[in-house]
C-alpha cells in the first residue's frame, strides 16, 4: 500500500460512521464515473451493497459499546 493510501485510509478510519458512508459513496461515484463502461451495473450494486452492509454492521458494533 503506498504511503498515500495509507493515509487516506488512516484519515478515513478517524471518521464517523455517516461520514464514512458519505465519503464511501462519493469514492465509488468517482471511480465508477472514470471507468463507467467497465464495471456492470450488476457488479457495482453488489459492490456498493457490500460496502453499506459492511459500514452498517461496524456502526452497530459502535452502538453496542
Amino acid at each position: 500500500m503506498s504511503t498515500a493510501v495509507a493515509k487516506l485510509v488512516n484519515t478515513f478510519d478517524s471518521l464517523t460512521e455517516r461520514q464514512k458512508q458519505e465519503a464511501a459513496g462519493v469514492i465509488l461515484r468517482r471511480v465508477l464515473d472514470d471507468e463507467a463502461d467497465e464495471i456492470p451495473d450488476e457488479a457495482f450494486a453488489a459492490l456498493a451493497s457490500e460496502l453499506f452492509a459492511d459500514l452498517d454492521a461496524e456502526e452497530a458494533r459502535h452502538a453496542r459499546r
